[in-house]
């Protein structure tokens, strides 16, 4: 959950990841005989390791056992426990379930080297113990799709790991490590899973009752989740069934598997908050396709940042957050330019909805975790610092009880789930107009160079006069170079093969960054004209006051140069690019 205790010392960097199980030197042999035998309470208690060459390679039955190359499509929808039944009763299940279903008892055990070599890289080593069955699994995060991951699967002898079997699924530049380093026993799973089938025109789902706990040492963490799996037909169907138990009662959508949860609880640190992934769009791509790949960006970007802005820990889960759904907008006007779409206002002014009740919690991050400590120590002998510290606490907390209500709203599901329908079954066809519908077939090249060349010159017309140019007319400049960052992002790799795209960008990333910056000293302003702060808070308000005018007087030289660099910069989208 989001933490609303917030205070002047809440830390952005999160603590590396730990080493939870002591290190022992035990061999294979005996830690196959010792995982028959534990119990999940007194797994953690002792390190289990398994050496990396240490594991019975030798023919053996598992060597006529082909590991299966599968992927999943799956979301998932957290709820409270005590609503599990609830949800089960759901008419969309009742109406649509094969049967009953099936109830199992799942124990798994995730492995990893000391270093985390697996985890740091995007892939989970998973052993399933169901019933007298063991199955060994590698997985991938999710790279460019919400939804999709690869997923390999094969038959184990226990719950030691195979490493062997694992080995042709694991990235070539990582064997080495891997046969040289030992894996040990990170966390244990232990869930209670129901599980039905349910059959719609447009798919087949398997979904998933899962309650029981996470397991590291001597921390846990509940689980209650409900898993869709696609089995077969459109991905869409996963949306549909999501969107019905959404309406049936309160559910938070999420893409954060059991082993992220698991490996940030071995380590105690909070979720992790990414930037978003560099696109990947070749030149011969249609209209329609690239619209597909960004707005699956944006989506997993949005839904990436979700668990680190809830948990509230880490501040840059809130600004991702906010990045994410600026992204997601600025995707959704770009399609406007082809033609009028009846769905682009709602989902837009869901996301903007959003946003602005994330604002406040970011800009007090700003001033608590930058502003006020970077003045304060340059002001040594200005006093107030603390009690003005101790008064922006209270905000920030307040406004982070704001995000949280927001993130738990149930409109927050609605819309994530209601979005990520419309960009699986690509929505914005059915809104296009007929005499538009032409526009998607298009090279999407085409299309970026009108989109590019439109918003630069609207930059270099804001920016006319730009040594003399008053505050207001900055923050002008500023949106609009924004914009012209995010159509960047989305569009130049179409122009990635061209010498001028990196420095272009490298030119245009320095003009909004310093912008912002100018941007961030009026956003202080405003926050400290509303903190209604004592006689001692009062001084160190007006030194920062002094501090931020004096600096901003001292930025333009600095950003003038910026301006010149930026405006020299050949643009990558003409013929001469």
């Amino acid at each position: 959950m989001l933490k609303s205790d917030a205070s002047p010392t809440r830390k952005t960097a999160c603590a590396p990841e730990g080493n939870p199980v002591a290190r022992d030197n035990r061999r294979a042999q005996a830690v196959v005989g010792f995982l028959k035998q534990i119990e999940p309470a007194e797994f953690g208690a002792e390190p289990v390791i398994v050496e990396g060459t240490g594991v019975d390679q030798t023919p053996s039955q598992n060597a006529n056992v082909a590991a299966q190359l599968t992927g999943e499509i799956e979301l998932k929808l957290l709820v409270g426990a005590d609503r599990m039944a609830h949800f089960n009763a759901a008419p969309v299940i009742a109406s649509n379930a094969r049967n009953k279903g099936s109830r199992k008892h799942l124990r798994s055990v995730y492995y990893d080297t000391p270093e985390r070599t697996l985890r740091r890289n995007g892939l989970s080593l998973r052993v399933r113990q169901s019933g007298a069955r063991f199955v060994q699994t590698v997985k991938t995060d999710a790279a460019e799709d919400p939804l999709r991951r690869g997923e390999w699967e094969a038959s184990v002898a226990s719950l030691a790991p195979d490493l062997a079997l694992a080995m042709p699924f694991i990235p070539e530049k990582l064997r080495g490590r891997l046969e040289t380093q030992p894996l040990e026993a990170v966390f244990i799973a232990d869930v209670h899973r129901h599980a039905r089938m349910i059959d719609l025109p447009t798919g087949s789902v398997e979904i998933a009752f899962d309650h029981g706990v996470l397991t590291a040492g001597d921390r846990s963490v509940p689980v209650s989740e409900i898993e869709l799996e696609l089995k077969s037909g459109s991905a869409s169907t996963i949306y549909e069934i999501a969107l019905r138990l959404a309406e049936h009662g309160a559910v938070k959508p999420s893409i954060r598997t059991k082993s992220a949860r698991g490996f940030d609880l071995a380590a105690d640190t909070p979720p992790s908050a990414r930037r978003p992934g560099r696109l990947r769009l070749d030149p011969s791509v249609t209209l329609d396709e690239a619209f597909a790949t960004i707005l699956r960006s944006c989506f997993l970007h949005l839904l990436q940042s979700l668990p680190a802005a809830e948990d509230g820990r880490n501040p840059e889960g809130v600004h991702q957050l906010r990045v994410s759904l600026r992204r997601l907008r600025s995707a959704l006007d770009l399609m406007r330019s082809v033609g009028a779409l009846s769905n682009l206002d709602v989902l837009r002014s869901e996301a903007k909805w959003l946003a602005q009740d994330l604002s406040a919690a970011r800009d007090w991050d700003v001033f608590q975790l930058e502003t006020l400590p970077t003045i304060a120590t340059a002001c040594p002998a200005v006093a107030g610092f603390d009690s003005l510290g101790r008064a922006a606490a209270s905000r920030q907390s307040d406004a982070y009880r704001k995000a949280h209500d927001a993130l738990g709203d149930r409109r927050c599901a609605m819309f994530l789930i209601g979005l990520g329908g419309w960009i699986e079954t690509r929505g914005w066809r059915n809104d296009v107009a007929a005499e538009d519908l032409g526009q998607l077939s298009e090279p999407a090249v085409n299309f970026a160079q009108r989109i590019l060349s439109e918003q630069y010159a609207k930059v270099l017309k804001r920016g006319r006069r730009f040594r003399s140019l008053p505050a207001a007319e900055l923050h002008r400049v500023r949106l609009a170079t924004k914009r012209l960052r995010y159509l960047s992002e989305f569009l130049l790799p179409l122009f990635a093969d061209r010498k001028s795209a990196r420095k272009f960008s490298r030119r245009l990333v320095a003009l909004q960054e310093q912008l912002g910056a100018f941007n961030d000293m009026a956003v202080t302003a405003s926050l400290l004209d509303g903190l209604g702060t004592g006689p001692d808070s009062a001084i160190a308000a007006a030194a920062i006051a002094g501090w931020q005018a004096r600096a901003s007087v001292g930025v333009q030289p600095a950003l003038r140069g910026t301006w010149r660099d930026f405006t020299a910069a050949r643009v990558p989208w003409s013929s001469q690019g």
